[in-house]
């Protein structure tokens, strides 16, 4: 009689233990910051008024700007799923030679800071450049493009997880009964793969919605979507009204789409859980020379904005040179360069080390605890409402969440106007998402009989995480920390509002040397978009080669 209330007690107790320091960061350092945001635009002077959050709402600028953000992220996740689904293919069905080293490339964009894929694409389409002739520089176009860019990772990872797992007995039965490939695609492949395809676009259209780097070093200010007209409302016009009532818009869309991915996941790992353990990869045939063209195409795009940043890096006033390099480690003139991209670069490479170790302290501890498979309603009903909160990161601007550190940890006891930790705990909120949703699909795989067995046996919790979790997680964790680091690395969304102008991290510093006229600024933001896009890459092609699908994870 007495057994069941204790287990029930002993699974909130590990469910409280486990999340306590999680929710407590991030009551202190996310819901605070953004409350406080919210607070200075929905109640000025201490009294709410919804009036001019209103009046806000029904400017024809705000209704620009969040058209723009709704077809732009709307056309570009059409355009990543329709060129994603026939790259996932020939990489995850087609026994082809080289097919690791073509995921990783795929895998690429999406781990290079946003900053970096900018500057790429106005190295590719600028008058002066490659597809100058198109005369897509400073277009929505470009935009568009660069989203597609950064984002088929997604699509490619996410279906391809599924998609490798898929039982071909079901397609091969189809073809016997006299189905054309169209018909097997359209009436048995398709269905099974709907779930991962759903989460796949609801990921893409957030990253598109939320995309800051790529935008705004394409865009400028002609072109805004709700992220970066929070910022120019925050930084240029002090808005804080207007601010907060995208913010909260944002929040709420966002939220939206996190919960749908959250339920395509679920049926993906059902999915998952009841597909043939076998390698599905076949040889190509005939019939795939069209899928195979495909394939090509988007690879040769992939490659292009890429190609084009590292040539241009190497020309100087039109010869071949290493003087873009060779001005890495000089101080530039104004108030633009106060720091030689050396000492940036150093600066990024410490702060991403402490946002990684905390970001993986937290995510190891909400990973235990959203991974749990409590027998008790309530508790499933927790363990749940846990998984979402800790998504709200990925709901909420980095531009909403870096101005919010500055004007709420102002006052003491939370003073931290002028620390150095204020950038590593931001970078660290960005990253706690990815890093969670990157280890808990792999606890959840452990058969909870091991924990009950060694339990029985004996032996204590922390004994348990060490025997029994630990040999399965240790690729998981390596390949979180990887993925953690290059995230740091490149975030540059809350870092704009937080770094100090005499320690900028490298993304920061990119940004404001592209934004002077003179060449020779533009000429050494393209050397160290070079160095730090390598960076970020040879970290991710650590954890490519962990054979985790990271991106997946969503």
């Amino acid at each position: 009689m007495t057994s069941r209330p204790t287990g029930r007690r002993g699974g909130t107790a590990t469910l409280v233990a486990l999340s306590a320091l999680p929710l407590l960061v991030l009551g202190v350092f996310f819901v605070l910051p953004v409350a406080g945001m919210v607070g200075r635009g929905f109640f000025p002077g201490g009294r709410l008024d919804l009036t001019g959050v209103l009046d806000v709402l029904g400017r024809p600028r705000v209704h620009r700007v969040l058209w723009f953000t709704l077809w732009s992220s709307g056309v570009a996740t059409l355009v990543t799923v329709v060129l994603g689904l026939p790259v996932t293919f020939v990489l995850h069905r087609l026994r082809l030679p080289g097919r690791r080293v073509l995921r990783a490339f795929v895998l690429m964009p999406f781990v290079m800071p946003t900053v970096v894929v900018g500057v790429a694409f106005r190295t590719l389409l600028a008058s002066s450049g490659p597809l100058g002739m198109l005369h897509l520089d400073g277009t929505p176009a470009a935009i568009v493009a660069a989203m597609v860019f950064f984002n088929l990772a997604v699509v490619v990872r996410t279906v391809g997880a599924l998609w490798e797992g898929l039982d071909r007995r079901r397609e091969e039965a189809a073809a016997v009964l006299g189905a054309s490939p169209a018909q097997v695609f359209r009436t048995v492949t398709l269905p099974a793969l709907m779930p991962g395809i759903v989460a796949a676009a609801s990921v893409v259209f957030l990253f598109c919605a939320t995309s800051f780097g790529v935008v705004l070093t394409l865009g400028g200010l002609r072109y805004a979507t709700v992220e970066t007209e929070i910022y120019l409302l925050t930084t240029q016009l002090l808005d804080l009204r207007a601010a907060a009532a995208l913010s909260v818009l944002q929040l709420l869309v966002v939220s939206v789409l996190l919960y749908a991915a959250q339920r395509s996941r679920s049926g993906r790992e059902q999915a998952l859980g009841r597909a043939a353990a076998r390698d599905a990869a076949r040889p190509p045939r005939r019939r795939d020379a069209g899928l195979l063209a495909v394939t090509a195409v988007v690879l040769a795009l992939v490659a292009a904005p890429i190609v084009a940043l590292v040539v241009r890096s190497l020309h100087v006033d039109g010869s071949w040179s290493l003087g873009n390099y060779r001005s890495l480690g000089a101080v530039g003139s104004g108030d633009a360069a106060l720091v030689p991209v050396t000492a940036a670069l150093a600066n990024s490479w410490r702060v991403a080390v402490d946002a990684t170790l905390l970001a993986m302290l937290l995510g190891v501890l909400v990973a235990l605890a959203v991974s749990r498979r409590p027998r008790a309603h309530a508790v499933r009903r927790a363990v749940g409402l846990l998984d979402a909160v800790f998504m709200l990161p990925l709901g909420v601007s980095a531009v909403t969440l870096g101005f919010g550190f500055l004007i709420t940890l102002d006052r003491p006891p939370l003073d931290l106007r002028g620390s150095v930790l204020l950038v590593p705990i931001a970078q660290a909120l960005v990253a706690l998402p990815l890093v969670v949703r990157t280890l808990a699909p792999a606890l959840r795989s452990v058969d909870p009989r091991q924990r009950q067995a060694a339990a029985t046996l004996g032996a204590s919790p922390a004994r348990v995480l060490l025997t029994v979790d630990l040999p399965l997680m240790w690729r998981p964790l390596l390949a979180a920390t990887g993925f953690a680091f290059a995230v740091s690395l490149g975030e540059f969304g809350a870092t704009s509002f937080l770094a100090r102008p005499d320690r900028p991290t490298l993304p920061v510093l990119i940004y404001q040397l592209i934004s002077r006229p003179d060449p020779s600024s533009f000429g050494t933001a393209l050397a160290a978009s070079v160095v730090l896009g390598l960076l970020t890459v040879a970290v991710m092609g650590l954890v490519e080669r962990l054979r985790l699908g990271s991106v997946g994870a969503f």
